[in-house]
């Protein structure tokens, strides 16, 4: 590597501090500015090194990255920490190759940020559905870079943070080595980080109700969990009868004249774990509650699957005070081994623990467009938000706002809450929709469509909040895009690394920019 060989130990050291940099970046640090240049120090370990080296170099990237990331996991045991971590930490090797193989090409940043797009559109799917956690895009919820969410989804988000990244690196390189117009080039890269860093300014975020009704008042039901962490499901009706009663003591306050009167109220998942279907106390609670606040609610609850009582199904059901359950939506991406296992008869006589899911939950087949007293909104349900198709789907479809009923009380106090509202924070920006979640137990909120949090209950607080939110009808343009951006740059990093690999052969470097 002419001009840029520093020592191999070195090379680990900045492998180590970018994982650390990655993961501090997302909440709960958010510390949002250290994702690019956690991405430039990558960039730096894998310049131009052999293939090999660039998969041991990414894979302890992503080891330290996921480890300190999803740390919560840790709580349903060290193994599924550590496995889950050595997964993610298998496509950052591979995007660890990636680069030492694209850095050879002329115009190599545009080509490792489509090389992230590209990881990340196929660790999203594979296998089973895929883990999003841990996108660029999802530490970048409140910055310069978040319009971007509003062109292209949050594909383009990363984008634009892996683009800035391989830029800094572009011209920490220029500088190292010191070539023919090296002051031109290191201009050139640090002109093209201030674009980069000001562009999102130029994109317009929504920012007026529109439709009709233009707005609606919603009020969501934080009851809490008698315990949090893995035992936190075994109290089923304590968890109903404590939302039941906060929603009752909700209309006790909108009768005294103290909280606006709603017009739709949201329970989380997992709020009703009774089968509301084939459990009449269960059913006849959840009315008391609609019929005490006068509008219907929006449950969260774990029924019996339709046709399949061997299995269940995660669903919202609108529940209205008059005539009880009415339409409902099915979670459409159960979560690997935590709600359905694969290959479970094998697994299951290996791991006991996976006797906590003794019954498969179904993956729904329709979007979760719902209508809630005058509203009508997209349904996600927890780890949902996650997925661009998921929530794309449901807006598109004719959801006005999003609303995430999410349970959290399992991974409560460790991080996990708030790097959800944070995609949250970003799905809000991407479709121009308000954004309600309603969590057991933390964190609920209301966000509006610029992605700013209005109201809020933080993790571990028993209550409700009562909010006029605002609904929109227009698509942004990444509703109207849809996946095919992402499946672009994805197609540019496959044809930009074959490339690279076909012509593999030394030559003397002319610019930072020409192949060596």
């Amino acid at each position: 590597m002419t001009g840029f060989a520093p020592a191999l130990p070195w090379r680990w050291v900045m492998v180590a501090v970018s994982g650390v940099f990655l993961a501090l970046s997302f909440p709960p640090f958010g510390a949002s500015l250290l994702a690019p240049v956690a991405v430039a120090l990558f960039v730096l370990a894998t310049y131009r090194v052999g293939i090999g080296w660039g998969l041991a170099l990414g894979f302890a990237q992503g080891m330290l990255t996921f480890t300190i990331m999803i740390r919560w996991i840790s709580l349903i045991g060290w193994d599924a920490w550590i496995a889950l971590s050595a997964f993610c930490a298998g496509w950052i090797a591979i995007v660890g190759a990636g680069q030492a193989l694209v850095t050879r090409l002329r115009w190599w940043p545009l080509w490792i940020a489509c090389l992230w797009v590209a990881q990340e559109a196929l660790r999203d799917r594979i296998p089973f559905g895929g883990f999003p956690w841990g996108r660029l895009a999802f530490a970048q919820t409140a910055t310069s870079l978040t319009p971007w969410a509003a062109v292209a989804g949050a594909p383009a988000v990363t984008f634009v943070t892996a683009l800035a990244g391989a830029v800094l690196a572009f011209v920490v390189i220029v500088l190292i080595r010191r070539e023919r117009e090296w002051r031109r080039w290191a201009a050139a890269g640090l002109g093209g980080l201030l674009v980069i860093g000001l562009s999102g300014a130029l994109i317009p975020r929504a920012v007026s109700a529109e439709g009709i009704p233009r707005t609606s008042v919603v009020a969501l039901i934080q009851g809490g969990v008698p315990s949090t962490g893995l035992g936190e499901g075994d109290q089923r009706r304590a968890v109903l009868d404590r939302h039941v009663a906060a929603t009752i003591q909700l209309a006790e306050q909108v009768a005294a004249g103290r909280t606006p009167q709603p017009e739709a109220v949201i329970w989380p998942e997992n709020s009703v774990d009774i089968d509301p279907y084939t459990d009449p106390s269960a059913a006849q609670a959840i009315t008391t509650a609609a019929k005490a606040i006068g509008v219907p609610i929006l449950v969260g609850a774990v029924i019996d699957a339709p046709g399949d009582p061997s299995k269940v199904a995660n669903v919202g059901i609108v529940w209205s005070p008059a005539t009880g359950p009415g339409d409902y939506y099915v979670k459409r991406q159960p979560v690997p081994f935590g709600e359905f296992v694969p290959f479970r008869s094998l697994l299951t006589s290996i791991i006991g623990r996976f006797d906590r899911v003794p019954r498969d939950f179904i993956a729904g087949s329709s979007a979760g467009v719902l209508s809630v007293g005058p509203m009508v909104i997209g349904d996600v349900i927890c780890f949902e938000i996650a997925y661009d198709g998921a929530v794309r789907d449901a807006v598109v479809g004719g959801g006005r706002a999003i609303v995430v009923q999410t349970n959290n009380a399992t991974f409560s106090g460790l991080g996990q809450p708030e790097q959800q509202i944070a995609m949250s924070r970003l799905r809000a920006v991407e479709h121009g929709r308000t954004v309600v979640v309603a969590a057991t137990s933390g964190i609920s909120a209301v966000i509006d469509p610029t992605g700013a949090v209005v109201a809020e209950l933080p993790d571990g607080a028993v209550g409700t909040i009562t909010q006029e939110i605002e609904l929109r009808d227009s698509l942004t343009l990444a509703d109207r895009l849809g996946p095919w951006p992402e499946w672009l740059a994805a197609l540019l990093a496959v044809v930009a690394v074959a490339w690279a690999a076909i012509r593999r052969t030394p030559r003397a470097a002319r610019s930072p920019t020409t192949s060596s």
